[in-house]
């Protein structure tokens, strides 16, 4: 599968009719329990207090944090919940494997408090709490947060410090309050510049001095890339897409293809640098994630045999840092320290 590609897109495609509620509703039918030190997520996505509010935290209504950044939208496009699997899958394998090469080259040794802002179902989340960080993640999506707090209840003996519905521009902690803030979504899901830069200036604040900024955004140049590989160009609807893309980043998706990914923004790899530099960050880095390696064909061959993953995994390293191939990345992370 290619990057613009989800992991259900294939059911998804073939069964247009089929509402995103529809799995909604399913992971709603029985609701989770307390436990684990977590927050429970209520059908209308309010937030349900399992433990003592943390010393740390501001007082803030979900429904105001959760406003605003178009949460219907990304809600619907997540709606079945395909982004727990999609790092199991395809090239999501080599962003995964990379993404966790660069956490562990970038953050501060465990037990930090990291904020994990846009955390979807969390993957990286949960492996952090593993590595004995305290993790606390944040979501629009409310499905989301419940699939988080399902996956923190399966590792009892390192669960989420919490998960919670909350918008990145607007955080529930005090000022200087956290050793590391991850923004792995909310960068290309606000497409607005002023967003962005209020997203980043949030997770600023919150950061205590010396503090590291992780932020990914999604390459300028993904959906070409992607569109040859899959063939997508073939679809004149797909190159009007492109088209946008290629001039100035804005991702719209006006076709009934979830495979074309939804409304978002698409970061040239120095947009991505001066955004993050613009709110006050000190940018140690602009690197690309997975390299050109997810381009291979036959994806899944390459990533099977344990030498030529190793040689994907190689090569991503070898050109993280190069400027002329940083756009070739599909996924591009920022690091900046407060």
């Amino acid at each position: 599968r290619g990057f613009l590609q989800p992991a259900a897109s294939f059911v998804l495609c073939r069964s247009p009719s089929l509402p995103a509620g529809v799995a909604l509703r399913m992971w709603h039918k029985e609701p989770p329990k307390p436990g684990c030190g977590v927050l429970r997520i209520s059908e209308a996505g309010s937030r349900i207090e399992d433990r003592q509010q943390h010393p740390d935290e501001k007082t803030v209504g979900s429904k105001q944090r959760a406003r605003g950044i178009g949460s219907e939208t990304v809600s619907a496009h997540y709606g079945s919940g395909y982004e727990a699997d999609r790092l199991k899958v395809g090239s999501g394998q080599l962003e995964r494997e990379r993404t966790l090469e660069l956490l562990t080259q970038f953050l501060p040794p465990a037990p930090a408090l990291l904020l994990d802002v846009g955390g979807g179902p969390g993957e990286y989340a949960c492996w952090l709490a593993r590595k004995r960080y305290e993790v606390h993640l944040i979501d629009i999506t409310p499905l989301h947060v419940q699939m988080a707090e399902e996956a923190s209840r399966r590792q009892p003996r390192t669960p989420l410090a919490s998960a919670s519905v909350g918008d990145a521009r607007s955080l529930s902690w005090r000022d200087e309050t956290v050793d590391a803030v991850l923004l792995f979504g909310p960068l290309y899901h606000l497409t607005s510049r002023e967003d962005r830069l209020r997203a980043l200036r949030e997770a600023r604040r919150v950061l205590k001095p010396g503090g590291v900024l992780l932020a990914v955004g999604v390459s300028r140049f993904a959906s070409a890339l992607d569109g040859l590989h899959e063939e997508f160009l073939k679809d004149p609807h797909f190159v009007r897409i492109v088209e946008g893309d290629l001039k100035n980043g804005q991702h719209r998706n006006p076709t009934n293809k979830p495979e074309y990914f939804t409304d978002t923004f698409f970061h040239h790899p120095d947009e991505l640098r001066d955004e993050v530099a613009s709110a006050g960050f000190g940018v140690q880095a602009v690197v690309g994630i997975e390299g050109p390696g997810w381009l291979a064909n036959d994806f899944e061959s390459w990533w099977g045999s344990k030498k030529y993953r190793d040689r994907l995994l190689h090569l991503a390293r070898v050109l993280e840092r190069e400027p002329a191939l940083l756009g070739v990345s599909p996924h591009l992370m920022a690091v900046g320290r407060r």
